[in-house]
């Protein structure tokens, strides 16, 4: 396996790369390429992709952070379950994403019940005898560690779900269809595409015309996808390439999109920094209302407003669509660091802003 990755880390092949996407970019206008995916922004910055791109070509990051893009709403209905004597088990990058008030770690310093775990596997083995939540965030890819249990039957009628899944496949044709970022090509998300299966990006080709690939999150993985659209680019011809075939197929993974689909249904959903995205939210079907915690606690939530998603001054927005880099934030690194993070995307080690600060904000 090290002999694997090394190769997938090569510097040499890795600037043989760079030097051919530099002529492959000479004489086209500027190109905006995006990425949907927290991994591929952190193997950009950590590696210093962006340095080794020619100045008309620019990798962008889009809303590929499932914790970033929770609406506070959300957050305050996990922070008052929690300060109710609700137990609520969260992940870790859900743990410090602020609220309207406060986050799930400032509702514990009250007092309120809230334990970190790893996964929807770790709540089930604790054996829980009483009333408690698991607030169920993420995308595509750990929607199904919930569904399948769920549908198995395995799930404890005590554990409650607060479930706040959105789909990056709906979100991608959002932000396309926006004026104000226009984007050259797209990097699909390698972990999503796993599950959806590679067709779930035909969409990007034939509807906008630009190229797709779906990458892996190595080094040499992003450069060969950023080749890939140039050539397209030059050639005034997009398609869609899976680069990542090593772990990527055509269909996907059809037992967890079964799952999926057995469970919730997709509705209309808020996400946090950009508004009501049509289709793009996974919601608990009727027979799996007994596990719905907005339903079993709604007298507890029933005064939750639409909450502040955005704080004064905060550039979240704009960095979650691409239209914005976080060091052009007034606050980054200022008012809003990783130890004292004034919007969302500066808390998961997915969000874009956490990863510049950690990483260095040039890129």
């Amino acid at each position: 396996m090290g002999e694997v990755l090394d190769r997938f880390r090569d510097r040499a092949l890795i600037l043989k790369l760079a030097k051919l996407i530099k002529g492959l970019a000479k004489g086209l206008d500027k190109i905006r390429i995006m990425h949907v995916c927290g991994t591929h922004e952190h193997t950009i910055t950590h590696y210093g992709l962006r340095h080794l791109m020619p100045p008309n070509v620019k990798l962008i990051a889009g809303p590929g952070c499932p914790v970033c893009i929770v609406p506070a709403r959300e957050v305050d209905e996990a922070v008052k379950l929690a300060l109710s004597g609700v137990t609520v088990y969260t992940y870790g990058d859900m743990y410090k994403v602020p609220g309207s008030k406060m986050s799930l770690a400032q509702a514990r310093a009250k007092g309120g019940k809230v334990k970190v775990v790893y996964g929807f596997d770790d709540v089930l083995r604790k054996r829980v005898k009483e009333d408690s939540v698991f607030f169920a965030v993420g995308f595509e890819t750990t929607a199904p560690t919930v569904a399948s249990p769920l549908y198995e039957g395995r799930v404890p009628e005590v554990i409650k779900l607060l479930t706040s899944y959105r789909l990056t496949v709906p979100v991608l044709r959002y932000v396309l269809s926006l004026k104000a970022s226009p984007i050259r090509g797209v990097i699909c998300p390698g972990h999503v595409s796993a599950i959806t299966g590679a067709s779930a990006w035909e969409y990007v080709v034939k509807d906008f015309k630009i190229p797709a690939v779906i990458a892996g999150f190595e080094p040499l993985d992003v450069m060969i996808a950023v080749t890939e659209i140039l050539k397209q680019l030059r050639e005034g011809k997009a398609r869609l390439v899976n680069e990542y075939s090593r772990v990527v197929s055509y269909e996907g993974n059809l037992r967890a999109k079964q799952y999926l689909k057995e469970v919730f249904e997709v509705v209309d959903g808020k996400w946090r920094g950009i508004g009501l995205v049509p289709l793009s939210k996974l919601k608990l079907k009727d027979e799996f209302s007994t596990w719905d915690a907005r339903l079993y606690f709604e007298d507890k939530l029933r005064d939750i407003g639409e909450g502040d998603d955005i704080k004064p001054g905060c550039k979240c927005a704009e960095v979650i669509l691409g239209i914005m880099e976080p060091k052009d934030c007034p606050m980054f690194m200022r008012a809003c660091t990783p130890s004292k993070p004034l919007g969302p995307c500066m808390v998961s080690s997915e969000g874009t802003c956490h990863i510049w600060a950690k990483y260095g904000y040039l890129g």
